[in-house]
């Protein structure tokens, strides 16, 4: 039945993902009013807050709801007064048209500004032979009104205007009440969508305030210092009404992508239909690439860069789909809806894939992404991720950050049949090739040795001891621990510590007796999860029963997904340490070869290793 029920998942999934879009498409006559209540709740909550402190909560919502709908109403009843004026000064250009059309006319293949001509009179002239009558009887023209629905889909009776205007009047009305009652909307939504999940909901809604709130404010700062700049560059240019595409350019701005090309077509082209010669259009257009190129390098870099949360990409895919559901409303609402969707996919459970797909995280962590390059055979690119990362961080972090979990993850697919020995060997053998130059390049960032305290113990100014203590480095089971250790031993090369790294395919009894003729204090052993320690386990026992003053370092390797939850089992057979991170390990080697005596071999018996100091 669970795998009827998990191959049914995608379906159902699927049909109801279709279902909801149907059902904002259905109903955006009474969705979108309500959506754009919500945004400007979003926006005018925190001035409504600060002023009834001092007049109280109704007086203060109505005076920011009358506030706001008045600069928006002066604000449109100002740009139509413009663009009546614009409209009436359009045939005084018609001259300076003419002028350029003469000027191209020059410089185009002499005959083919003639052929479009003529074939505009051609189809002018029969547009209006058509409007003239010739004894015939045209059929009469019945003209019906238009029905415009408005709110809830019933037509309206008044004209085209009546719609729109109920339109606001829901919003107006929505948004005052929404301002009145938002904490205790908030309450009831916490209560129906947090119930057993009180944390998680507060702070998505917490986040998805500040994040709207944020993008709004942060682009409102972008769009007004646009407009102000196109404005004075206009002005200064001689552009006929340079205010009314100031503020065009600076509204059309809240539309992405789209909304700066239109903002700065119409200028563009009044500047040519207006101004004499091409040297003053010309400007025009630079100084609208110049505006645009310094907003969006700079003023966005510094002031809008992540207020939003959402990757360009999913950004733009959303503002295709808000505006193939809602129309124009869509396109204007498009980036506060998509924030909304990001939050509720960073918290809600289940809805995780939405922040996967359009937040602007980096999808794969450095280690992910980097075996993922092993595994497409792509070195080049795995090896750009090394050096992005010692770019910004410390070098011997490299090991832990990004080579050692390649390795636990190869290991892990291996032991769950999603890679064979082969594929896993082709991992370890990439890595290993990559390992060298990764330490050059990090010698060359770093020359230095920091521990897990962030304090650099060895530099380049540390001459290398000239006795350093024997450390035979054992490898459990297969050739990814052999090849940790080497990484392992370049992380030592400046430390009192002379490691000697043997072969995966050594046996116990030939380490116990390479122990005994080299006179080694310490061994360490490598076994990177997930594979089971019980080998290790076993291992540090007969080690134990041998030699007991042997000390015995075990390095159990592997980020935090695949680390041991308990290393007890491991020091109760006698380890001596047990370290999840390769830093550790060295940190704990350093101190034991400064400690630790020399073993001597007797050269009669090689039963029992004898300390000397």
């Amino acid at each position: 039945m669970s795998d009827a029920l998990r191959t049914l998942k995608p379906w159902v999934t699927f049909t109801g993902s279709v279902l909801v879009i149907g059902v904002l498409y259905w109903a955006q006559t009474l969705l979108i009013p309500i959506a754009l209540a919500v945004l400007l709740t979003f926006i005018l909550a925190q001035p409504v807050t600060r002023l009834q402190r001092l007049i109280g909560r109704v007086p203060a919502v109505l005076v920011v709801v009358t506030l706001t709908f008045a600069v928006i109403a002066g604000g449109v009843w100002g740009l139509a007064n413009q663009a009546t004026g614009l409209a009436a000064d359009l045939p005084r250009y018609r001259n300076t048209i003419l002028e350029k059309i003469v000027e191209v006319r020059h410089v185009v293949k002499p005959g083919s500004v003639e052929k479009v001509q003529k074939t505009l009179q051609e189809i002018q002239a029969e547009v209006e032979k058509s409007d003239q009558p010739r004894g015939t009887t045209a059929a009469p023209v019945i003209v019906r009104p238009e029905q415009v629905a408005s709110l809830f889909g019933f037509p309206s009776w008044l004209g085209p205007v009546s719609g729109r205007l109920a339109t606001t009047g829901f919003v107006i009305t929505l948004l005052i009440f929404m301002l009145l009652e938002r904490e205790d909307l908030r309450g009831r939504l916490l209560r129906l969508i947090g119930h057993g999940n009180l944390a998680a909901t507060t702070r998505a809604l917490d986040e998805a305030g500040e994040r709207v709130s944020r993008q709004l404010l942060m682009q409102t700062i972008v769009n007004a210092t646009y407009g102000a700049a196109i404005g004075v560059g206009l002005y200064l240019i001689g552009v006929p009404y340079p205010l009314l595409w100031a503020v065009l350019g600076a509204a059309l701005r809240f539309i992405p992508y789209v909304g700066p090309i239109i903002g700065a077509g119409a200028p563009i082209v009044i500047a040519l239909a207006a101004l004499p010669g091409w040297t003053k259009p010309l400007w025009t257009v630079a100084m609208f690439i110049g505006v645009e190129l310094f907003t969006n390098l700079v003023l966005e870099t510094v002031l809008y860069a992540g207020a939003a949360g959402v990757s360009q990409v999913a950004l733009l895919i959303a503002v295709a789909f808000w505006t193939w559901l809602w129309g124009p409303m869509g396109l204007l609402m498009a980036t506060p809806l998509t924030v909304c969707l990001v939050v509720l996919g960073k918290h809600v459970p289940g809805l995780e894939f939405l922040s996967t797909l359009m937040a602007d995280l980096p999808p794969l962590s450095p280690d992910v992404a980097y075996y993922q390059r092993l595994l497409a055979g792509d070195q080049g690119e795995a090896f750009d991720i090394i050096e992005r990362h010692l770019k910004t961080n410390p070098p011997e972090t490299l090991y832990d950050a990004i080579l050692v979990p390649a390795l636990n993850y190869a290991e892990s697919d291996r032991l769950e049949d999603r890679l064979t020995a082969e594929q896993e060997a082709l991992i370890v053998d990439g890595t290993r090739e990559l390992m060298s130059d990764a330490m050059a390049a990090a010698r060359e960032a770093r020359p230095s040795l920091t521990d897990e305290s962030g304090e650099t113990t060895v530099t380049e100014d540390v001459q290398p001891l000239p006795k350093k203590q024997s450390v035979l480095a054992y490898p459990a089971s297969s050739a990814a621990d052999e090849l940790a250790l080497h990484m392992l031993g370049q992380l030592l090369e400046k430390t009192p510590v002379a490691m000697e790294v043997l072969s995966s395919h050594t046996l116990i009894s030939e380490l116990i007796t390479a122990i005994q003729e080299r006179g080694c204090p310490i061994v360490c052993i490598a076994d990177l999860p997930p594979s089971p320690p019980s080998k290790t386990r076993y291992l540090i026992k007969k080690l134990r029963s041998a030699l007991p003053d042997v000390k015995i370092v075990v390095g159990r390797w592997a980020p935090a997904p695949f680390a041991d939850e308990d290393p007890r089992p491991l020091m109760e057979a006698g380890a001596s340490h047990v370290a999840s991170t390769m830093s550790e390990t060295a940190n704990q080697l350093r101190q034991l070869a400064e400690l630790s005596p020399q073993i001597q071999s007797d050269p009669q018996t090689t039963a029992k290793p004898t300390l000397v100091a």
